[in-house]
C-alpha cells in the first residue's frame, strides 16, 4: 500500500497529516482489501481541508469497487 501526496497539497506537515489520515482510513477498511493486492492512494490539495469522515467514506467507496457494494 502506497500513498502519493504531492507538494501541491501543502507543506510537509500538512502532507504528512494527509498521509496519516489516508493510512488510517485504509486500515479501517482492511476487510475490502484483496490479499496480495497492490494499492496506490493519491490525494488532491482539497484533501488537506476535508473532514476525516469524508476521506473514510471515499476510501470505502473506492475499495468496494463496482459491483462489490
Amino acid at each position: 500500500m502506497a500513498y502519493a501526496v504531492g507538494k501541491r497539497v501543502g507543506p510537509a506537515v500538512v502532507r504528512n497529516r494527509v498521509r496519516r489520515r489516508l493510512r488510517a482510513a485504509a486500515l479501517g477498511h482492511r476487510a475490502e482489501l484483496q490479499p496480495g493486492g497492490a494499492y496506490l492512494f493519491g490525494a488532491a490539495p482539497a484533501a488537506a481541508s476535508v473532514p476525516f469522515t469524508e476521506i473514510d467514506a471515499a476510501m470505502g467507496e473506492l475499495l468496494a469497487g463496482p459491483g462489490r457494494s
